[in-house]
């Protein structure tokens, strides 16, 4: 029989927290995703420079937004609210990539 009483359950103390190491590793994994979004600024990587870029900005935006936003122990509608966001921020950079010509670049 479960001790938590409702009170607890809607303060999020339902599910068990993370450790101080889980977080050194998100942490350690979003520093390294940096590296390799600096990194690409120093190496030519030609036309799949902004889609690596957007694919690690989304990566990134995922881990701190599950982990240290709690998102991944919240209810489904916030994590929903984020997600679409994020496809509505994504969306509307492609659409100024494309208004300034940015694709036909060579």
């Amino acid at each position: 029989m479960s001790t938590e009483t409702a009170a607890d359950l809607e303060a999020g103390a339902g599910h068990e927290h993370p450790t101080d190491a889980k977080y050194v590793q998100i942490a350690i994994l979003l520093a390294v995703i940096t590296a390799a979004e600096v990194s690409t600024y120093y190496v030519d990587i030609g036309p799949i420079l902004i889609p690596a870029l957007m694919v690690m900005m989304v990566v990134k935006f995922f881990y701190v937004a599950a982990w240290f936003m709690h998102l991944k122990f919240d209810s489904i509608l916030f994590t929903r609210f984020f997600v679409t966001g994020l496809i509505l921020a994504t969306a509307v950079y492609c659409v100024f990539l494309t208004v300034f010509e940015f694709w036909s670049k060579g």
